[in-house]
């Protein structure tokens, strides 16, 4: 079985940097843990530990912000000034009939239809190795005058059982 990926339309690049029109979205998250105690309570959740006892297909990419990710003012209330970590929930469920989680730390946040700038990498991403490619992303884009909504984020495809040279991943951020 494939693992569903968050569908979007690639409309225009700039060099390495593809710019992509992503419809609305439904991503269960997590604010304020590491990266692998977040993953932890999200799988719980997407492994039937929600009120519906229901186990939910994961899907790609895991969306994540570090604190210290490059700063653009924010936009939506996705993410505060804190860690997040988010899995985008199937596109068959609806805020209305996603499972209830039964862990309060998880929050459902719909992210309506958006354009976002997107440079991918391969490798594992640590915090150091987002940050030095959001400040790339935002580079190019203040370079080619293309205005930012928000902060950057990562999106990453594999499981950590994927070897870090057949990884792939992005840092993103959304554009006017």
């Amino acid at each position: 079985m494939m693992t569903e990926s968050v569908a979007y339309d690639v409309v225009r690049r700039i060099g390495r940097i593809e710019v992509r029109k992503y419809p609305s979205v439904l991503l269960a998250t997590v604010e304020g843990q590491d990266d692998d105690e977040a993953f932890g309570i999200l799988f719980q959740f997407i492994s039937g530990g929600n009120v519906a006892r229901r186990k939910v297909a994961m899907t790609v990419p895991v969306v994540s912000k570090a604190p210290s990710s490059e700063r653009m003012a924010m936009t939506a209330p996705v993410i505060s000034g804190k860690r997040t970590f988010s899995f985008a929930m199937p596109s068959e469920y609806t805020a209305r009939t996603v499972p209830k989680p039964v862990d309060d730390r998880i929050r459902m946040i719909e992210i309506p239809e958006r354009t976002v700038a997107a440079l991918s990498f391969s490798g594992r991403s640590t915090d150091d190795m987002a940050n030095r490619k959001a400040a790339e992303l935002a580079s190019v884009l203040k370079a080619n005058g293309v205005r930012v909504k928000g902060e950057s984020f990562l999106m990453r495809y594999n499981s950590p059982f994927m070897p870090g040279f057949l990884r792939r991943n992005e840092v993103a951020v959304e554009i006017e």
